[in-house]
């Protein structure tokens, strides 16, 4: 089954309006290619603004981060109805930096993540491992945990593409190479048939998110269970395009 191939950015914490002014006109400019679907996600103050400079029909805006209320009391949060007042239909949820500095868990990013979808805003959920984790063999464990607390609340998983992160990759120069990907994406994919069938499974996004770069990302080219990517501090840069446009 062909899946649109996607590539995620999250900003995290990082840009100005100049920035992101020049991050959102380099892909505008840029040629890319009808079949691909791609997420920016910049930190919240600058959602709306990012959105206003997006013309490529390809490019979307996503946080990187939603409650699970839709007003309240909830100082610092960000709302997915706010999300949707201007124009914004995706969010990541469950990225690693959530799970460990705010030490939100897996129940918190599953709850999250129904509320997202089920008020109309798809999401990038995150999964992955530390490297302690990695070394103890239990990686599958993890990462089956982590769904599997997602499962017990979305029945519904067509707006939900997921994103691999090893944790142990992210912002370390390290990465896992494309078979050590192909291998555990395939092995996720497996899972989410025995859970949800072969039809969600073989339709669901499976994305790499570990210190993907311009340099790497066209040896993921061949592999069948990688879906794009979930890319990070490269989104901010020029090579960003060049990971984009990795499958032409």
């Amino acid at each position: 089954m062909a899946r649109t191939f996607f590539v995620g950015g999250n900003f995290k914490l990082n840009g100005s309006k100049k920035s992101i002014k020049e991050i959102v006109e380099r892909l505008n400019d840029a040629s890319i290619s009808e079949n691909v679907e791609v997420v920016i996600c910049p930190p919240a103050t600058y959602l709306d603004y990012t959105n206003s400079l997006v013309t490529k029909k390809q490019v979307k805006v996503g946080g990187q981060n939603t409650y699970t209320k839709a007003s309240g009391a909830y100082t610092g949060e960000n709302s997915v109805e706010q999300l949707k007042d201007i124009g914004v239909n995706w969010t990541i949820l469950g990225h690693s930096e959530r799970r460990t500095y705010f030490h939100e868990d897996d129940k918190l990013i599953a709850e999250k993540t129904k509320f997202a979808l089920d008020n109309g805003v798809s999401v990038i959920l995150c999964i992955g491992e530390t490297l302690d984790e990695k070394k103890a063999g239990i990686t599958l464990d993890v990462v089956q945990k982590q769904l599997n607390a997602v499962i017990a609340e979305v029945k519904d998983w067509t707006n939900v593409v997921i994103a691999y992160e090893p944790v142990w990759a992210i912002g370390t120069g390290l990465a896992a190479t494309a078979e050590d990907a192909q291998d555990i994406h395939k092995s996720i994919r497996d899972f989410l048939a025995t859970k949800l069938g072969k039809e969600v499974a073989e339709k669901t996004r499976i994305l790499y998110g570990g210190s993907a770069n311009g340099a790497n990302a066209h040896t993921f080219k061949d592999k069948a269970d990688v879906d794009g990517f979930l890319v990070g501090g490269a989104s901010l840069k020029p090579e960003f395009v060049d990971i984009i446009n990795s499958r032409n």
